[in-house]
């Protein structure tokens, strides 16, 4: 059995911000994933065409899987097909260890990395994100 949860989400049109690309997402995965960075061209002032999300158990990446994979995107009357495979950093505490220190933690907060809350009354709201190592 696959545990792995950390994936690129592949195919995204360019023109998609962060706060699109989370508006599509939580329409029916609010809450199912902790941690989302949409990769910017900051050249271009666009995205790179995919997105790392790390979901919050098997289920939630096998309903995203079934609900947005090999359909287009909602945005900009785009042809590209959504698509998943596996990133190469697995799991919440290894991508904060990666991006805490990162240079684009220093970039406009709508290009960072975002870290959400998954339970409680806050679940599926930004929390802040992790300044020191942690553990999950």
């Amino acid at each position: 059995l696959d545990v792995r949860t950390t994936f690129m989400v592949r195919n995204i049109p360019n023109k998609y911000t962060q706060e699109m690309l989370l508006t599509e997402l939580n329409e029916t995965h609010k809450g199912k994933y902790d941690f989302l960075y949409l990769r910017i061209d900051f050249t271009n002032k666009c995205n790179v065409g995919y997105a790392f999300i790390n979901f919050v158990d098997i289920s939630a990446v096998l309903s995203f899987a079934e609900s947005r994979v090999g359909r287009k995107w909602t945005c900009f009357n785009s042809d590209k097909i959504c698509e998943l495979s596996y990133a190469d950093v697995q799991g919440y505490p290894a991508l904060i260890e990666k991006f805490r220190t990162s240079s684009i933690m220093r970039e406009r907060p709508e290009y960072r990395p975002k870290v959400f809350f998954t339970s409680g009354p806050m679940k599926g709201m930004e929390a802040p994100f992790p300044c020191s190592s942690v553990r999950k």
